[in-house]
């Protein structure tokens, strides 16, 4: 009796669990398997106070970069953030020379063109010059073939300039060379003379475009010959070309021209040779004190 109430008490238990166990733990469909999206990390990019990157050893060949932001997170394409080790040079913006250019071709038209009488103002008159006239004779022009072959060499020359020493140091060597080419001019030739034209300032930017950049290296020096010589002889002939207005005015105005291409080169070389001394001086300075502290 005791073994068949113990047998029906064991039967009891399990049955009783068997029913707990299936009311209390349900059976639910097991989930099915989702792909996730395979992410790869690159250390390109470098830290930034606005969030983190997530970095991993391999950088990808292909796909995206992760970032996470402080705000929200987003994925970037590698073709977005371009070569991650590239430099990029600051661009010089040239133009200075062109603000040149129009203002020579402005005053032409105005004064050939339209005939605005005040521009012959403009000119320097060697027995009655104004202050101003060193300088503005420098932006007017006798005939086309006068301006056309200063502006083709103003050009070159100009933006040479321009982009070794800037927009300041352009207009600075343009009115220096410019308005110091006149002033010999006005000083070596007759009373009767008129003088107008860049030519003296063309000189001058050829002269500091080259001793900028002049070295001893044979090829350099090779260069400055052949181009000069090709200067030297494209502006004589428009000089001789735009010199046609006759009379004895003629031969005046070709001493003018002569007179301003050389002195326009000399001053160039000059203010070229001013700035390297003033420019050398600051340097000895700080050596001479760098080695008088060191024998203190």
């Amino acid at each position: 009796m005791k073994q068949q109430s113990h047998l029906l008490r064991l039967n009891a238990i399990a049955s009783s669990s068997s029913s707990i166990s299936n009311f209390l733990i349900p059976s639910f469909p097991r989930p099915s398997s989702i792909p996730l999206p395979k992410l790869s990390f690159s250390s390109s990019r470098p830290f930034r106070s606005t969030g983190f990157l997530l970095r991993s050893g391999a950088a990808p060949s292909s796909g995206f970069i992760c970032r996470a932001k402080s705000d929200n997170s987003d994925l970037i394409s590698p073709l977005e953030l371009g070569k991650p080790n590239q430099t990029h040079k600051p661009e010089k913006h040239v133009n200075g020379i062109f603000w040149i250019l129009l203002l020579n071709i402005g005053i032409y038209i105005a004064d050939h063109v339209f005939q605005v009488r005040w521009i012959k103002a403009l000119y320097l008159y060697h027995n009655r010059p104004a202050w101003f006239q060193f300088v503005t004779a420098t932006f007017c022009h006798f005939n086309w073939n006068h301006l056309s072959s200063n502006l083709f060499f103003l050009y070159i020359f100009g933006k040479l300039v321009e982009e070794e020493e800037g927009n300041l140091g352009l207009w600075l060597s343009y009115i220096l060379t410019g308005a110091g080419a006149n002033f010999v001019s006005w000083l070596l030739l007759p009373r009767n003379a008129v003088s107008v034209g860049a030519s003296g300032a063309v000189f001058g930017l050829f002269a500091v475009s080259i001793l900028v950049k002049m070295s001893w290296d044979w090829r350099k020096i090779l260069e400055v010959l052949i181009l000069g010589q090709f200067v030297i002889e494209k502006v004589m002939e428009a000089a001789q070309a735009s010199a046609g207005i006759g009379g004895g005015f003629r031969g005046a105005l070709q001493n003018v021209n002569h007179i301003a291409h050389l002195s326009g080169a000399l001053i160039g070389a000059a203010l070229i040779y001013l700035l390297s001394r003033l420019s050398s001086q600051p340097s000895d300075m700080n050596a001479g004190s760098m080695h008088s502290g060191k024998m203190n």
